[in-house]
């Protein structure tokens, strides 16, 4: 017997030989890259569209195609064809199908809100009309397809397409001053919108949002750049406890060339506007300051008069969503946390509840859509599991609730515009994505795309499992995961390398495919470090209480239970408790900073990317929905910011930011820097110029900054 096993461990070390291992060039190179289906827009009837490149022509096309045989239908447009451009980058179908706005030559500005040029082609004459000589923002087809509306120079236009006359609705529109139609950065980052206006149904007016930043204070921030001087970019950002806009709602009617200011009351914030099914009723949702009472007001767009539908309030916040949907008959879909979990609730027009869809102490994760014809309502829950997400159908009324994707793992549906089908994306801890398609009764119908090459090509190399486990602490249970080194051998001992996000409500333990850190992930554990993950309280998707207990405390029981985690892992035999490191970016960057300070008995070693050091210094919308102002809550900022605990730091400690990021300050950064230095702490530090939260432009940033950590951790989490 002893032979034999002499034999097998023989065996065993020698397939493992055989194996490659996982290259941080190769992590950012694109060898592991996922085969995926491009973005594809629901169209009329059981159609899709898809924006296609060819890399041989270099032309691009907007192409149709079937659901039900998954077919290319025909090619709607195709950049060859057409003398004005090269190629376009992003496309927009009017109501009835007949006309596109086509973008090209796109310049970012933040995260999600771009310049672009544009143009209107029409499949009939397969003519192309530019819209405006200027770069321009967010062009809307009204809904009758005769005109577009558009922001340029923080004003709003008009463009007649049969007449091509311009109309120019705003002229306050000031940089840094007043924004008409186009959210500000705070809202655009926080509210996650960009394009403030919107038709109404019947085309005859638009409701747009007026952003008065004149009293927002102006952050600026020097670009190094390749000339011999630096320049500034400045923008206004509210930080915490700061002015932000004054926002107001108002209405243009497009034949009278008039526009009238609406009013709603008291409120601090409008994060969303949106247009009924009854053409001539808004609907307009309101915050206070604190975020925990919400607004759903119907605003009259003849008389000019608001009612209230809705009104939620929360002990701590109210989150905003997109899940508001307006049926026929104006009943409206909504969902709340309200019960302690987030679900699904029916109101009628008037706003009395109707009843509630969906019952039970798991969450609703995605609203899908209702198809009336059959009162069903399509969403994704965690109800297999808060780490894994599943699609299911349910009637308007509650009943004859129906699971329709059996795999346990990550589920994501895209459905038809009608909701006769979907197409379900599925990939779990050890499966790549996977591309289906299912009608709405949740047949499967075919596979449409698989990663199998990329499965086969991982096969070749030292891949080891992520196991997911329940870690029972002094503070509760939590999700988590580990990777081990491929050749584990529970008789010995090796360093333990944590990694977490915490932010509110996230999730970093979920049961789907590798990102790229997964990949470096495997990388470290090839070298001999365990590598585990942790959710702890105040993370998401395991009800309202758990997400919520660290409101007005950001930092003080995340950093608690990461601590405890790490001493509960220190107790199992194969892990070396003297040799625990950490890390983080953005809000993780801010946790392992203080996890290193505050658990300076527990972790050696920390590396905080782009950290968040004192919530004072970050945007007032995210920081005040958790903490309310520094003004109301002194002792919840400070005794939680890293930059009053610098004098605890005994451990390894390297500090990374871009300094150009938009987002989280390099101020941030420097004042932690200073802190340290006052304390006369020893710390490593990479600076990245330039670079934004990401800190991935330009060539090799991102293998740069991985090999940098990697030499950090090899150096200071020491293998035995």
């Amino acid at each position: 017997m002893k032979k034999l096993l002499i034999a097998f461990i023989a065996i065993t070390s020698l397939a493992t030989a055989q194996k490659k291992d996982i290259t941080l060039d190769e992590i950012w190179n694109g060898t592991f890259r996922t085969e995926r289906m491009n973005s594809l827009n629901s169209m009329n009837g059981d159609f899709y569209s898809l924006l296609n490149f060819d890399r041989n022509t270099k032309s691009t096309t907007v192409d149709k195609y079937s659901y039900a045989t998954l077919e290319k239908v025909e090619t709607i447009v195709n950049s060859k064809d057409l003398s004005e451009i090269n190629s376009f980058e992003s496309y927009d179908f009017n109501n009835d199908e007949t006309k596109l706005i086509l973008g090209t030559d796109s310049e970012p500005i933040y995260r999600h809100s771009s310049l672009g040029v544009f143009y209107v082609y029409d499949l009939a004459s397969k003519s192309l009309q530019l819209i405006d000589e200027e770069k321009i923002q967010e062009p809307t087809f009204s809904p009758d397809s005769k005109k577009v509306a558009y922001a340029k120079n923080n004003n709003i236009f008009i463009k007649n397409l049969e007449t091509n006359e311009v109309v120019q609705i705003t002229s306050d529109g000031k940089k840094n001053h007043i924004i008409n139609g186009i959210c500000d950065w705070v809202y655009e980052e926080e509210f996650s919108f960009v394009r403030a206006f919107e038709w109404s149904g019947d085309s005859k007016n638009i409701a747009f949002l007026r952003f008065d930043e004149t009293e927002v204070p102006t952050f600026s921030m020097d670009i190094i750049g390749e000339d011999l001087y630096p320049t500034q970019q400045v923008f206004k950002y509210p930080k915490a406890g700061e002015n932000n806009s004054v926002v107001t709602l108002h209405l243009y009617n497009v034949s009278a060339g008039k526009t009238v200011k609406i009013e709603l009351g008291k409120y601090e914030y409008i994060p969303r506007i949106k247009w009924t099914n009854n053409r001539e009723i808004l609907s307009v949702i309101t915050l206070n300051r604190h975020q925990n009472d919400l607004k759903l007001y119907a605003v009259n767009a003849v008389n000019f008069t608001s009612k209230i539908l809705l009104n939620e309030v929360d002990k701590a916040y109210v989150d905003i969503h997109d899940n508001l949907t307006f049926l026929t008959d104006n009943s409206f879909i909504w969902t709340s946390e309200k019960d302690g979990f987030n679900h699904i609730y029916h109101y009628s027009k008037e706003g009395k509840l109707i009843n509630q869809v969906t019952k039970g102490n798991w969450e609703v994760t995605n609203f899908y859509g209702v198809n009336e014809k059959n009162k069903t309502v399509y969403y994704q829950s965690v109800e297999d599991g808060s780490i894994n997400r599943t699609v299911y159908s349910i009637k308007l009324n509650g009943t004859d609730k129906k699971r329709l994707t059996n795999a346990s793992g990550t589920n994501e549906a895209s459905f038809s515009k009608n909701l006769n089908y979907f197409i379900n994306t599925f990939s779990d801890a050890n499966t790549p994505p996977i591309y289906t398609l299912y009608n709405g009764d949740g047949n499967l119908l075919k596979e449409i795309l698989n990663n199998n090459v990329l499965s086969k090509e991982l096969g070749n190399y030292t891949i080891s499992e992520k196991e997911f486990f329940t870690l029972n602490t002094k503070n509760g249970e939590f999700n988590a995961w580990m990777i081990k080194p491929l050749n584990f051998d529970a008789s010995k001992t090796y360093p333990l390398f944590m990694t977490q996000y915490s932010g509110p409500g996230s999730q970093s333990v979920s049961n789907t495919w590798n990102s790229s850190n997964d990949y470096w992930y495997q990388f470290l554990a090839q070298k001999g470090y365990i590598i585990v993950c942790v959710d702890g309280r105040g993370t998401g998707f395991k009800g309202a209480y758990f997400k919520k207990v660290t409101y007005k405390e950001l930092g003080k029981y995340e950093v608690q239970d990461q601590i405890a985690s790490a001493i509960e892992l220190g107790k199992r035999p194969y892990i070396d408790a003297s040799e625990i490191g950490i890390w983080g970016w953005s809000y993780g960057g801010f946790m392992s900073a203080n996890c290193l300070f505050k658990g300076n008995d527990v972790f050696k070693m920390a590396i905080a990317v782009a950290p968040v050091t004192s919530w004072r210094f970050y945007d007032s919308v995210y920081t005040e929905r958790y903490m309310q102002t520094p003004q109301e809550n002194a002792s919840g900022y400070d005794e939680n910011s890293p930059l009053n605990f610098a004098d605890f730091l005994t451990g390894n400690f390297l500090l990374v930011h871009g300094s150009g990021d938009d987002n989280v300050h390099f101020q941030n950064t420097m004042r932690l820097t200073n802190a340290l230095i006052k304390a006369n702490k020893p710390f490593d530090q990479a600076i990245y110029p330039d670079r934004t939260h990401g800190i991935y432009e330009g060539k090799n940033t991102r293998l740069h900054l991985y090999e940098k950590m990697t030499r950090f951790i090899e150096e200071n989490l020491i293998r035995k």
